[in-house]
């Protein structure tokens, strides 16, 4: 069956042309006129009814037609005993089909009985040849209804399925002319009996089925769709050896009228059917045009443009026909092949023309779907063209580096195309040669894109043995998913790490590489960021003592946003290699990378991107930045793009990437998180390191104080949590490094704290001097109205330009804070700090307390931001008259609250660097334990300076006549409401995060006067009942009398179970306090504890008789 495509069209040459059929769809008499009378023959019943009968268009135009085609039948001899088969009676014919369709219905029925003829005594041909038309007419019709019969199988059910049926009427091909034009007739005449499309399907079953077919659908050139699409919709999925009929006739009919083989082609694609036939149609579509055909494009389509059903599809006939044989596969291969020869016949001296490139690029794409996707086997022929074709040099353009990608992966994919020896030399001398010219084609391409990174993957992942790693870039530069099993790659495996790219020579290349500018998310494809990735995952440079450092560093600074995905695991490898080792057995041999300077990292952060401009950082100095100054622009500015990105599915290059000139804010802010996400995990795996470190004697750079606190890490951790879509997945990791290590940055209340608006704007006619603010903020209580004008100015002001005037705003924060102050320069002033907060916190929290703490002969100089992280109760250090105004308070507790979370890290981190291999276990539980006693007696320190700034002073208990009318006025009482309130929020978060701190601030007690200060205003104080039995058996008489004053308040305020335990407990042990204490310290007890006793009486009257009892025996005690 595998024959030529021109002996097959031969074989099945169509009986109608298409210039006939085209002219009878349209009625082109001029054409009809100027046809043969041969090419007209099939269609003379459709020429004779249209000159007969009457049209219902009278113009001149279509009579004239008519005429016309009355003077072409008037030379055809044949016409006359067409005409006669018009002139019988077809009402009684009519009748009579009916009747026999019904016979032929009836289940075991004589196949001879026939109603349309009788008495027939020669056979049906040689009766056909006898009669006058009408009986001819009946004879045919006989015939086809009795093939029209459906085959009925054992259990009575038809059968679709196509046999193929003796006919001595129908198998003549000398009658079959004559035959075609009474089944024309006898269509055109009773067209509610017969249908075209079930007497097409009928007639499959005939020796010159298709033949009939297409006179039928000549002489009725409005049924051609409806004909072909039931066919079609008749046929196989996978087209079995029984479907080749009608594949022979649904391929006549694309002959006959080729304009609709592409509708015929997507019918078949839409309802998957007959993929053969598919195939076939689109080897003829085109084959006169001077383009050809478009196989590769509709091979290409299907099995990697279409969708998963599609796919499978036309992978699933590949696979079986290449066993069968058939002949669309055959002439397929046939084809691609051709194209091949034709491709290299066009090469001279090796060299690959450029306007052949995108054309071969498309056909190694189709030869490898087809082997990968549908498992076609290459034979000999097919894979000495293909490696010819591979092998030869492209030239050095976008294109000509996509082709080499191709041909590369192809190699890996296919391992067929090296079987001899003789053909993997071919190859080897290729991959030489690209090694060789790499360098020339990066220049040569504009440096828009080239082949060395792949090459460099490729051999770094075969010395690691990450043959998946392979399989996928192989799969994502051919732009499909294909099965690549390992033992497939053994022999490119060799070929790489042996003969061409050994792994020093992999080290030495990768640092030479120029790093990618601009890199970012938009750029696809394999770009050195992929290979250095790989590399230092499997310490290649470690091993052969190459530094990467610089590479390294000034890749980061050729980031853009959005992030390239890769670059946060680079940073990751890189930290890594710096100061893990691969392996304790070798920690000794093995070379570590260099981490990044400090003079490197401040020159990155010389400049620090705020509300989208680019600012020079007024706390970094010194350094010259090696990241070029960015131009002040919106981030909305449009990118310049000087190379378009080309439209391919399967391009491994950055040539694919928008290539910028400019970078821009986003850019930089860009850099310097990334940068500090190196810095964040650096200190991280440093600490978490430090065991080994010191137990191997190596001595690693720690950052110092000073540069870390230059960072604006605060300002960076909210601009990426505002980008969090433009960093691939870094935020999430970069919030956790700074919650580890500065968890006084990342406080609850930052992050759900909402900036109110800032109402109107101020227009002053000018900038906002720092002349002007100090003298505003100097004259705050002659003149609050020049000062809001200042804080508002300021507030409307951007970060960076306001921290300017940070200096002078913090110097008159004391001024703030006295009682003639409006309330709402105070919270201006408030609001103005917490946006100065979110640049440079700590250097602004430094700058608070120095201006806040009282300069006397103990204190009398400015601490630093170490003594600050070391000594965080110096922040409550501070002037008086703070802890009388709400608003500055709680600047004062915001700052208490990171300094305290500040020294805790800082303790936790001095711990970790300590050396414990001399001390052992116990001495570091012994040290665990001391940091955790500090850290507790800080926080409870500061909570009794805050209770203490809590209690009344004597002016505020019992204030004169003329005070009182004053503190009115100033409303004093209801500043220390507020100071409470503020103090009894802090006390309930600390409570809350750490339960033992309630006990120990109540173990060591507070004046019992704000017990129902606490009590009401904290909320979690009912955890005090958990611990209160203890602290009532302290020996202290004054602890046991604060312990019944705390259950007392505690049960009026939780009026539970639990406390009514508690309020009993408290009335037994002071009845047996009782009588163990003597008469002076028994009176002390009793008035003491009187008010506690009436409490517990308010909240529980049950143990009213108790208490009663209790004072009874007292009473007669002291008499």
């Amino acid at each position: 069956k595998l024959i030529l495509l021109d002996s097959l069209l031969q074989e099945m040459s169509c009986p109608v042309s298409s210039k006939v059929f085209s002219a009878i769809s349209v009625v082109d008499v001029d054409t009809i006129l100027q046809c043969q009378d041969a090419e007209l023959r099939p269609v003379l019943s459709c020429l004779v009814r249209m000159s007969l009968i009457a049209p219902m268009d009278q113009s001149p135009a279509c009579l004239q037609a008519r005429t016309t085609v009355l003077q072409v039948l008037s030379r055809i001899e044949l016409v006359n005993s067409i005409v006669a088969l018009l002139s019988i009676d077809f009402h009684s014919l009519e009748l009579d089909v009916k009747k026999e369709q019904q016979l032929k219905q009836k289940l075991g029925g004589n196949p001879g009985e026939s109603i349309l003829i009788s008495n027939i005594t020669t056979g049906p041909a040689l009766e056909f040849e006898r009669s006058d038309p009408t009986r001819k007419l009946r004879l045919v019709l006989s015939e086809l209804m009795t093939i029209m019969a459906k085959d009925t199988r054992e259990d009575g059910q038809s059968t679709d399925k196509i046999v193929i049926k003796q006919s001595e009427l129908f198998d003549h091909k000398v009658y079959l002319n004559e035959v075609c034009d009474v089944l024309a007739i006898a269509l055109a005449e009773l067209p509610a009996l017969l249908s075209p499309k079930d007497v097409s399907e009928a007639l499959l079953s005939v020796k010159y089925g298709p033949e009939i077919i297409c006179h039928i659908v000549a002489n009725q050139a409005d049924c051609f769709l409806d004909v072909s699409y039931h066919l079609l919709g008749g046929g196989d999925r996978q087209e079995d050896d029984e479907d080749e009929i009608r594949h022979r006739a649904l391929l006549l009919l694309s002959r006959m009228s080729p304009t609709h083989a592409l509708t015929l082609r997507a019918r078949c694609v839409d309802e998957m059917r007959m993929p053969g036939l598919s195939i076939l149609l689109s080897l003829e579509h085109g084959k006169d045009a001077d383009s050809g055909n478009d196989i590769v494009e509709f091979m290409t389509g299907l099995l990697l443009g279409g969708g998963h059903q599609t796919r499978t599809w036309m992978s699933h006939y590949i696979r079986n026909a290449q066993k069968r044989k058939c002949q669309a596969l055959f002439l397929l291969r046939q084809e691609l092949t051709k194209r091949l020869d034709s491709i290299l016949a066009k090469c001279s001296d090796r060299n690959l023309p450029g306007n052949l490139v995108m054309e071969t690029s498309y056909l190694l794409r189709l030869f490898c779907a087809l082997r990968g996707i549908a498992g076609m086997k290459f034979s000999d022929e097919e894979i000495c063209r293909l490696l010819e074709v591979i092998t030869r040099h492209p030239p050095p353009s976008p294109a000509g580096v996509k082709l080499v990608a191709l041909g590369l992966s192809m190699l890996i994919a296919c391992n067929s195309l090296i079987s001899t020896s003789q053909l993997e030399q071919q190859a080897i001398e290729w991959i030489r040669w690209l090694v060789k010219e790499e360098a020339y084609f990066e220049s040569a391409s504009g440096g828009t894109g080239s082949f060395g990174e792949m090459l460099l993957l490729i051999a770094i992942n075969f010395h690691a043995g990450q043959l998946p790693a392979i399989v996928d870039l192989v799969c994502a530069t051919l732009g499909m998913r294909m099965t690549v099993r390992n033992n497939n790659m053994s022999r490119m495996k060799q070929i790489f790490i042996q003969e061409i790219f050994p792994e020093s020579t992999v080290a030495a290349h990768a640092v030479k590489v120029p790093v990618t500018r601009n890199l970012s998310a938009e750029m696809t494809g394999f770009l050195p960021v992929h290979c250095m990735h790989q590399l230092l995952k499997s310490r290649v440079f470690s091993k052969h003592k190459v530094s990467i450092k610089s590479w390294i560093y000034r890749q980061i600074c050729s980031a853009a946003s959005p992030l390239h995905p890769v670059l946060p695991s680079l940073i990751e490898a890189y930290v890594q290699s710096i100061l893990v080792p691969p392996s304790q057995r070798i920690v000794q041999t093995d070379q570590l990378n260099q981490p990044l300077t400090e003079q490197e990292i401040r020159s990155v952060f010389s400049k620090v991107v705020i509300d989208k401009i680019s600012e020079e950082n007024p706390m970094v100095s010194g350094g010259t930045p090696t990241c070029k100054s960015i131009q002040r622009k919106s981030l909305s500015t449009p990118r310049s793009i000087n190379a378009r990105r080309e439209s391919s599915q399967f391009s491994p290059s950055k040539a694919q990437g928008k290539t910028r000139t400019e970078r821009t804010a986003e850019d930089n802010l860009c850099v310097q998180i990334c940068v500090l996400y190196y810095i964040l995990l650096y200190e991280d795996v440093r600490l978490n390191n430090m065991k080994s470190i010191l137990g191997n004697g190596k001595k690693v750079l720690k950052y110092s104080a000073e540069l870390l606190a230059e960072l604006p890490v605060k300002f960076l951790l909210s601009a990426a949590e505002s980008k969090q879509g433009r960093l691939q997945g870094m935020f999430p990791s970069l919030l956790k490094l700074c919650a580890t290590q500065f968890p006084h940055l990342c406080l609850v209340e930052d992050w759900i704290r909402v900036d109110q608006p800032g109402g109107a704007k101020f227009a002053f006619g000018g900038s906002l001097t720092r002349e002007f603010l100090e003298k505003s903020l100097k004259n705050v209580e002659k003149c609050s109205a020049s000062t809001v004008l200042a804080l508002k100015q300021i507030q409307d002001l951007p970060p960076s330009q306001a921290w300017d005037l940070a200096e002078v705003f913090i110097s008159r924060i004391k001024d703030m804070a006295k009682p003639s102050v409006p309330r709402q320069v105070q919270e201006l002033y408030r609001s103005v700090w917490m946006n100065l907060n979110s640049v440079y916190p700590r250097k602004l929290w430094l700058l608070t307390v120095n201006n806040l703490t009282p300069k006397d002969s103990v204190i009398s100089r400015d601490l630093s931001q170490e003594e600050l992280s070391l000594d965080p109760l110096a922040v409550l250090r501070c002037d008086p008259s703070v802890f009388r105004s709400g608003p500055i308070l709680s600047i004062v507790l915001y700052m208490l609250k990171a300094c305290l979370a500040a020294s805790r890290t800082t303790l936790s981190q001095h711990l970790q660097e300590q050396s414990t291999n001399i001390a052992g276990q116990n001495a570091e539980m012994e040290k665990e334990e001391l940091k955790n006693a500090l850290v507790i007696t800080q926080e409870s320190a500061a909570i009794q300076i805050l209770l203490e700034c809590c209690v009344p002073t004597e002016t505020e208990r019992f204030p004169s006549s003329g005070d009182v009318a004053e503190a009115s006025s100033s409303s004093r009482l209801t500043a220390l409401q507020e100071i409470q309130s503020l103090v009894c929020c802090y006390l309930h978060e600390a409570f809350i995060s750490d339960p033992n701190l309630a006990k120990l601030v109540h173990f060591q007690g507070y004046p019992n006067e704000l017990l129902p200060v606490t009590v009401m205003g904290v909320p979690s104080m009912h955890i005090c009942l958990d611990f209160a039995p203890e602290l009532l058996s302290q020996p202290s008489q004054e602890k046991q009398v604060f312990a019944i004053d705390l259950i007392s308040h505690l049960s009026v305020q939780y009026s539970l179970p639990k406390s009514l335990s508690m309020a009993r407990l408290a009335v037994n042990s002071v009845s047996t306090l009782l009588s163990v204490l003597s008469s002076v310290s028994r009176e002390d007890l009793i008035f003491s504890i009187l008010p506690a006793m009436e409490r517990i009486c308010e909240a529980f009257p049950p143990l009213t008789e108790d208490v009663i009892s209790l004072l009874m025996q007292a009473g007669r005690m002291c008499l």
